[in-house]
């Protein structure tokens, strides 16, 4: 058995390892990547769309609070983000008659990952190999994840057009401003669509 082996195989190593993978996620929580992906309507010309509002069903206080028909301070740096894009997209806020309706949800979750460490035998150790030796080690990182989905809805037509989602670990149990600004800017940054199957 190397030298390698032998550490890994010790209990006080192994929690060493979870503990140093622990602190690397909870450190980077605030620069992770954001988790995009988006899907549309492949029959629709987005270039006709110049004009747009928020969906009249709309529901405020996406945070779950006490009631509902008022902003929480995540829907406000939602609604603000939103619009920073679209007057970036060259798309235009209008009530009277516009061309899109935009509506958006948020959440956070508790979310787990199993990290596999490299074990020194050439593959990655998920946490299986040692359980017949009364170990059952498994570096298991627990984590929250700031989920948000945007749906353009055709509104002359009342149809669904374009939907984006986008996913980022968080430190803290709301999406902050930047967070919020930092998701919904990956989000939209697919659209419109590049498909060439999209009416361009």
């Amino acid at each position: 058995m190397n030298r390698i082996t032998r550490f890994f195989a010790r209990p006080a190593a192994l929690a060493f390892v979870g503990l140093s993978l622990l602190l690397g996620a909870t450190s980077c929580a605030t620069t992770s990547r954001v988790g995009v992906s988006s899907d549309f309507d492949h029959s629709v010309n987005f270039r006709a769309y110049k004009t747009w509002a928020w969906y009249p069903q709309q529901q405020p206080d996406t945070e779950g609070g006490p009631a509902k028909g008022y902003e929480s301070f995540l829907d406000k740096r939602m609604r603000a983000a939103v619009e920073t894009e679209m007057q970036k997209k060259g798309l235009a806020y209008s009530e009277t008659n516009p061309d899109l309706y935009i509506a958006y949800s948020a959440k956070v979750e508790d979310k787990q990952s199993v990290s596999p460490y490299y074990n020194g035998l050439g593959y990655p150790y998920y946490g299986y190999g040692f359980y017949g030796r009364g170990y059952g080690y498994t570096p298991v990182t627990e984590y929250k994840a700031g989920t948000v989905i945007i749906d353009f809805v055709d509104a002359h037509r009342k149809e669904l057009a374009w939907r984006g989602q986008g996913q980022a670990q968080l430190d803290q149990q709301t999406i902050s401003e930047q967070e919020t600004y930092r998701i919904v800017g990956s989000i939209l940054g697919t659209y419109p669509p590049q498909d060439t199957n999209a009416r361009r």
